[in-house]
């Protein structure tokens, strides 16, 4: 057995690249691998700006003889097929064996493969990974470039070292000759280092300031910022994100405290920590009351003589970055949002719904009916305002893209509706307002806050109700895996407005008055649909079946979601009970028999028998109090009614035989079964209940 060293040593590999370039290389090599009949012991897989690495422990020096056998045609076949045959096995006619198979004499190939030294099989496999690996941009370079079958790789690859128990694997690829030489740190080494095998590969390039594996650089920035921050009596605001990314910019990482001017604190917060994270890969601190420092953290890749010089360097780069942003605030806010929204008539929504303002009219027409029909009321939260809800639900939706035209949002996108809040607040709009209009994107994923505010959740609720609706009645549906404009979000934003809101709206009536008038009246079935669908995956969160949701749909198709949702909950529950379980069964027995008979209810009645007495009496009793509960909707309730059902159903079935031959009794017992499954049916479709 031996180790595998492999080092493709290259220019800079984006840290975005680095996870991905990882395991399609160990993809690669294990295929390689599996292709030859060979397996691999523990495979390591490193990253860094400048090389990939992977260990493989416990190779084989040689692989194994193989004797592999192919069945052939019968003897006397055609010479053009036993010619075929042997051409496909790489035999001679004359190697050819005969054999009897089913009383006939068959040809075989008997193919002898002589086992393979490993590090010859290595020697065609490292050009094969390298000409096959997939890289998200790639390159061709030198003179070589010029053709179309020269290498492709994400940045000019400068170095391959092969190492297969210390011994160098020859080959050749990208123009390089494979070796046992690499290079150290760019600036705290010179020269070549040589690599005498797998384990001093690692211990030699830390010697020359490399630290190979990515999760130890990681734990480095990790546990150096924290330490940097509460050096200054600050917290690290933790970015894993952010330290994934440095460990995929450095060799030799050193986490470094610098101040910036506390001038630049005026700046909202979120701007502050966009700039330093996207433009300069910088954390940022908190003070003790969880407020922005005026502190960042870079990542230096050296160790420096001087770190205030590197600090002071960074600062001045940062500092630049915000005198921007804040050029961007004091600008955006000289004019008004109103003033701004009227830019959004040269921003084009989507070609067949016109410009964002004419989606801005839509959402502010949809906002004030939501209030006005008292579907949002001021009762969702403590109300202060003088003024009405749909008011304010229509001025801010006619605000809420204003943002859009700002510099701010042309320069940092994900600060969209944020910065709109931010500037209504500072116009001295009212706060209902300036909330509406920051949060009226939320919640934007499983897990994010829901909106409760009156305004803003007849803002976020149009909003989202514009976008579905008319996407689909223009025919832009999702599709497979592609979304692109994001509407199984958005669908599952307004079943979590709805159900978190308790707001008692029909799919139908929201569906009918979000209604393109130039879009397909056809949609609102498939839309309502499509709706359904993300409530069975919202609710499978919660544990609950979508075979739940069908039954109390089938029963009332045309019911509120609140309500559904609040029918479903105690569906499930009670089906999960013995008397549940039990019930079920019973209905699908009774439900069989009426189908297997065709039976329609109405036929004439006979004297009923204790058992079949005993259905009845429970019956007259359960079907008003499921009645009562669920329009009182004490569904809970209705699920007690039907438990009572239980032990009559159970004794009918076991003291009555419903097929009797005297047609009177048969038909009495089979309508007795019928008022069953209409009384069930009540409360849920227990057919569209599985097990």
């Amino acid at each position: 057995m031996a180790d595998f060293l492999l080092e493709l040593l290259t220019e800079e590999i984006p840290a975005r690249m680095q996870k991905g370039a990882r395991a399609e290389l160990e993809k690669l090599f294990t295929r390689e691998l599996g292709a030859a009949g060979v397996s691999a012991g523990d495979i390591t897989v490193w990253s860094t700006p400048r090389r990939l690495a992977l260990i493989a422990r416990d190779l084989p020096t040689e692989t194994e003889a193989v004797r592999e056998e192919a069945k052939g045609p019968p003897v006397g076949a055609p010479d053009q097929a036993v010619d075929g045959f042997c051409r496909k096995n790489g035999v001679t006619r004359e190697s050819l064996e005969e054999r009897e198979v089913k009383g006939r004499a068959t040809y075989f190939a008997v193919i002898e493969k002589p086992g393979q030294q490993v590090s010859d099989l290595l020697s065609s496999a490292i050009p094969a990974m390298i000409r096959d690996f997939s890289w998200p941009k790639s390159m061709r370079w030198g003179e070589a470039s010029v053709s179309s079958e020269s290498t492709r790789w994400v940045r000019p690859l400068s170095g391959i070292i092969a190492l297969l128990g210390g011994e160098v694997v020859p080959c050749e690829a990208a123009g390089l000759t494979s070796g046992r030489t690499t290079m150290g740190h760019r600036f705290h080494s010179n020269g070549l280092i040589g690599i005498d095998d797998a384990d001093d590969y690692a211990p030699k390039l830390r010697a020359a300031h490399v630290i190979v594996d990515q999760e130890e650089r990681a734990g480095i920035i990790r546990e150096g910022a924290r330490k940097a921050a509460k050096a200054a009596g600050l917290t690290v605001v933790a970015d894993e994100g952010l330290v994934v990314e440095n460990a995929g910019l450095t060799e030799w990482p050193a986490p470094l405290l610098g101040r910036f001017d506390e001038e630049f604190l005026d700046v909202p917060p979120e701007v502050i920590r966009l700039t330093a994270r996207v433009n300069q890969k910088y954390f940022v601190c908190e003070d003790a009351s969880g407020k922005l420092a005026n502190a960042f953290i870079c990542t230096a890749n050296i160790d420096a003589a001087d770190p205030a010089v590197v600090v002071d360097g960074n600062r001045k780069v940062l500092a630049a970055r915000l005198a921007d942003a804040r050029f961007f605030w004091e600008l955006d806010q000289k004019t008004t949002l109103e003033k701004h929204a009227k830019g959004l008539e040269r921003i084009t929504f989507h070609e067949k719904l016109g410009t964002v303002a004419d989606k801005v009219e839509r959402v502010a027409k949809l906002a004030r009916w939501l209030c006005e029909e008292g579907i949002v009321t001021a009762d969702l939260q403590d109300w202060n305002s003088d003024e009405s809800v749909a008011d304010l639900a229509e001025q801010a939706a006619r605000l809420c893209k204003a943002d859009l035209v700002t510099e701010m949002v042309g320069e940092f996108p994900e600060l969209q509706g944020l910065m709109g809040g931010y500037y209504a607040e500072k116009e001295g709009l009212p706060s209902e307002v300036s909330d509406a209009i920051r949060d009226h994107y939320k919640p934007v994923g499983q897990g994010d806050d829901v909106p409760t505010a009156p305004v803003t959740v007849a803002v976020s609720l149009a909003d989202k109700l514009d976008t579905l609706v008319c996407f689909f009645q223009f025919d832009e549906k999702p599709t497979g895996s592609k979304d692109p404009f994001a509407l199984r979000r958005a669908g599952l934003g307004i079943l979590a407005l709805l159900l978190n809101n308790g707001l008692r709206v029909t799919m139908r009536q929201l569906i009918t008055i979000a209604a393109h008038p130039d879009g397909s009246a056809d949609a609102g079935r498939e839309i309502a649909g499509f709706l359904i669908d993300r409530l069975k995956v919202q609710q499978r969160g919660s544990g609950i079946r979508h075979d739940m949701i069908d039954a109390v749909l089938a029963v009332e198709p045309d019911a509120d979601t609140v309500r559904v949702v609040k029918r479903v909950h105690a569906l499930q529950s009670f089906i999960e009970t013995d008397n549940g379980a039990n019930l079920l069964a019973g209905y699908k027995r009774a439900a069989n028999i009426l189908k297997k008979e065709e039976w329609e209810a109405g036929a004439k009645n006979s004297a009923p028998e204790p058992a079949e007495a005993a259905l009845i009496a429970a019956l007259d009793q359960a079907e008003p109090k499921a009645t009562s509960a669920i329009e009182a909707e004490d569904f809970e309730g209705a699920m007690e009614a039907l438990a009572s059902l239980r032990a009559p159903i159970d004794a009918f079935f076991e003291g009555v035989t419903v097929n009797d031959r005297d047609t009177d009794k048969r038909a009495s017992r089979l309508d007795l079964l019928a008022r069953l499954r209409s009384a069930v049916h009540q409360v849920a479709d227990f057919s569209r209940i599985e097990g």
